[in-house]
């Protein structure tokens, strides 16, 4: 039996933040590396002496679990949902 610990589990979702500079792109390709996926669009703002940026990287297990999830979901509300009668009229 191994006494070596055992490999640290992958987030589902990681959010990378830091100077927009090479080494925010250089965490950006590893985590591309690994398996991850850019998830939305990068946040860029400004803290008074330089750009600071932030990108979600996600792993594709996460997103296809998250749509099996709200799938199951919408299946559930459409079920509840036949037993109700609407006649067409009702409040704005």
């Amino acid at each position: 039996m191994s006494d070596a610990p055992a490999p640290e589990e992958k987030l589902s979702y990681r959010l990378i933040s830091g100077p927009d500079d090479r080494a925010f792109c250089e965490r950006i390709s590893a985590a591309l590396s690994e398996g991850y996926v850019l998830h939305g669009s990068p946040a860029v703002t400004f803290n008074g002496s330089g750009v600071i940026v932030a990108q979600a990287v996600v792993l594709p297990a996460a997103i296809a679990s998250a749509d099996a999830a709200v799938a199951t979901a919408v299946d559930h509300l459409e079920s509840a949902n036949e037993d109700l009668e609407f006649d067409g009229e009702g409040h704005a």
